[in-house]
């Protein structure tokens, strides 16, 4: 279900939109996505990607930046491509599986025909593997 953004919203895709800007690499494309998590208590973490044989999404980097500080309840989640975030982009397979394990409930801003909106993580990946305890 598509949902219309609210200016909280727009301010977390600015705010994933700086986390890039900062820290773009136009040489060696090292560091070309950002992302950022806005938690239920209104706290705001951002992140980038990081490069490697493996790598790392800028959501998880946010993510996780947001776990280190003991958050654990998610609200929306953004990731931007570009030197100044000039492109939303949707999480790739792996982030939906993380986010739909770490984040369930979690609204994911997506790009559009339309523009922007968000929709909840469990619909980018209705059969997501479940851990089982």
């Amino acid at each position: 279900m598509k949902e219309c953004l609210t200016d909280r919203d727009l301010q977390l895709v600015e705010e994933a939109r700086k986390a890039i800007s900062r820290s773009y690499d136009p040489v060696g494309f090292d560091h070309t996505v950002g992302a950022a998590v806005l938690c239920t208590d209104g706290e705001i973490y951002t992140g980038i990607n990081l490069y490697s044989v493996h790598g790392a999404c800028g959501e998880f980097i946010a993510l996780g930046a947001a776990m280190t500080h003991g958050q654990r309840s998610f609200e929306t989640i953004v990731a931007v491509e570009g030197a100044e975030g000039e492109r939303v982009l949707p999480p790739c397979g792996n982030c939906r599986q993380m986010l739909c394990h770490y984040a369930p409930g979690c609204r994911v801003i997506l790009s559009g025909e339309e523009g922007l909106f968000k929709v909840p993580v469990e619909e980018l990946l209705p059969y997501a593997y479940e851990v089982q305890p």
